[in-house]
């Protein structure tokens, strides 16, 4: 009889079992407590990483229903909406959502100048402003500038500081001193400009404009071609500018990126900034123009920064910018830094849109598609089980209690996922979730029937458990690395829903190999040492007789099985697996005066 207790401490097979087996009980608790702390986090109504956390995964356009927006191009007369145009916005939107957390979202183009974006749930302001701005960025030099209630001048675009790093700052006294400038408006010469910030580009009808411009007029718009002036307003309405042409177009940042900004010294000041990177085009303008500035007085020495012909901050410069790398500072918050810095990083759209619509949609598939996948899903679970039953008797409950493990992981994770990443759960993610039931069967059974070939072999269970380990391993590991290496590349390349099956399909791959590695061996180490399993019950699954497993001494071939009939040699599956050889021997003894050895009799 064998004695389990005794054996555990010594045996090496078993320690490692223990060892796997706790190491995916931590998993499983680290994930649970993760989640289970940010949803109780969340529920106290505290702001944090945890905000929206959740124990149900949030659902896709597809099964919950969401927010319909449509973008109509604005055009001046005579313009018209090419197809290249649309397709390049449709793909800054969807960068600039995605950017958000909100994914599952559906960006189309709707007849030849409009663009409909459908987003799940009710999006937040943020996300909004994402959408609709059109985000057209420029660098223009400042000619004039002044408060826009008064005619007293301001030096900054909405009171705050701004500045460009490492070589730039905002000038001292320029935020909040006032200054006469000069010239007067009305008496600037009208001689052909020679660079951005001549003040020849004022003239009498330019300086009329600005006298006459309200900031606070809400149909007030700013526009001019890029190689002309611009009046225009900082963006809280406070200061009011006259500004040169273009000389740095926002196309030409490279990335932009939002942090705590730096001193001189790089030590943090604890404001937020967004942090640009000029390509190599833009680094030479910027180094030219910022060469030029220093050397003006103010407010010529100023560069504003225009987000669709309104100031956003216009930094003053006191040295020339080679590196490519400038700093914009303000009444910054970490989520408006980061907004501003999604929208100047995934670049501006080519067209200006206005909000056509803005609606509630309802569910394109609702809550009676998602019932009919989840049962599809419990349909093909139970065929497996079923399966199991039948092919690996008591074999099976290993099979269902891994896939159980697969389901709780798979759980959390989509769970977490959720709502730390914007993730939202559509039927495509469910179908994916549906096919990986399949993967995870399909390395079970490799691992069992493995098993089953050592056990026909001659070995103990024990033994036929490592070796076919050993096998089936790196058949679980191509197989599932196939897997992978589809659902990688789905991701990279498909929008959409594509994406939702992408991604479950490549989530529950990993936890395949997970749960086989922790789980399922583990497990199959651990039984192979009981009675019932070891000494192969007939129900076990694992009755070497019933294999038709064939005993191989020492320097010995492998000897025909010999049958007369299929319940001589350990039954129907033997019979199966029977080589060519070993039937032809088979036949021969069963032939009418066959003695014992196999040869027929003669008559003497």
């Amino acid at each position: 009889m064998r004695k389990l207790s005794s054996s555990v401490a010594r045996s090496t097979p078993v320690k490692k079992a223990i060892r796997s087996l706790t190491w995916l009980l931590v998993i499983i608790a680290g994930l649970t407590a993760l989640n289970g702390t940010a949803t109780v986090l969340n529920d106290s109504g505290r702001e944090g990483w945890w905000n929206g956390a959740s124990w149900v995964p949030e659902l896709a356009l597809d099964l919950q229903g969401g927010t319909q927006i449509t973008l109509a191009a604005q055009l001046q007369n005579g313009e018209t909406v090419s197809s290249q145009q649309l397709d390049q916005a449709v793909t800054i939107i969807r960068q600039r959502i995605d950017s958000a957390g909100v994914s599952e979202s559906e960006i189309t183009k709707q007849g030849s100048q409009n663009i409909v974006v459908s987003i799940p749930g009710r999006p937040d302001n943020a996300t909004l402003e994402r959408i609709e701005a059109s985000a057209k960025l420029s660098f223009r030099p400042v000619l004039f500038t002044g408060a826009a209630s008064s005619a007293e001048v301001g030096g900054e675009a909405d009171g705050a500081s701004a500045s460009a790093s490492p070589s730039a700052s905002a000038e001292p006294g320029s935020e909040t001193e006032p200054y006469t400038p000069n010239p007067d408006l009305e008496s600037t010469p009208t001689a052909s400009p020679t660079n951005g910030s001549d003040l020849a580009w004022i003239t009498p009808q330019l300086a009329d404009v600005y006298e006459n411009y309200n900031c606070a007029a809400d149909n007030e718009l700013a526009t001019a071609p890029d190689d002309e002036p611009l009046v225009t307003c900082s963006t809280d309405g406070t200061a009011k500018y006259i500004l040169g042409p273009v000389e740095v177009e926002g196309s030409d940042i490279s990335d932009a990126t939002n942090g705590l900004a730096t001193d001189s010294q790089g030590n943090s000041t604890n404001t937020w900034a967004v942090n640009l990177e000029f390509d190599g085009q833009g680094s030479d303008q910027f180094a030219d123009v910022t060469s030029r500035l220093v050397t003006l007085q103010a407010p010529q020495n100023q560069f504003a920064v225009t987000l669709d012909n309104q100031v956003i901050t216009a930094p003053s410069a006191n040295a020339a910018i080679t590196d490519g790398r400038a700093q914009i500072t303000g009444q910054f918050t970490q989520d408006s830094s980061k907004a501003l810095a999604d929208q100047l990083k995934f670049g501006a759209l080519p067209l200006s849109f206005s909000v056509q619509s803005n609606e509630t949609i309802t569910a394109t598939l609702g809550q009676t598609q998602l019932v009919s996948g989840l049962i599809a899903g419990l349909i093909g679970l139970i065929l497996v089980v079923i399966y199991s039953l039948i092919q690996y008797r008591a074999l099976a409950f290993v099979t269902v209690l891994s896939l159980i493990i697969a389901a709780a992981l798979t759980y959390l994770v989509i769970a977490i996922l959720s709502w730390r990443e914007g993730y939202r759960l559509s039927l495509a993610g469910v179908t994916g979730l549906i096919v990986a039931i399949g993967i995870t069967a399909d390395s079970f059974i490799v691992y069992f029937e493995r098993i089953r070939d050592e056990l026909r072999d001659g070995r103990i269970l024990e033994n036929a458990v490592e070796s076919g380990w050993k096998r089936a391993i790196r058949t679980v590991i191509a197989s599932d690395t196939v897997n992978f290496l589809a659902a990688i590349t789905l991701f990279i390349l498909a929008v959409g829903n594509v994406k939702g099956f992408a991604l479950t399909l490549g989530i529950t791959t990993v936890i395949d190999l997970i749960v086989v590695s922790l789980f399922t061996h583990p497990m199959l180490q651990l039984i192979a040492r009981t009675r019932f399993f070891g000494d192969g019950h007939r129900l076990s699954g694992l009755d070497p007789k019933a294999l038709g497993a064939v005993y191989r001494g020492r320097a010995r071939f492998r000897e025909p099985v010999v049958v007369s009939s299929r319940k001589k040699a350990g039954g129907r599956e033997a019979v199966i697996r029977q080589t060519i050889a070993e039937r032809k021997a088979a036949e021969k003894n069963t032939r009418p005066g066959a003695d014992a050895s196999g040869d027929e009799g003669t008559n003497s």
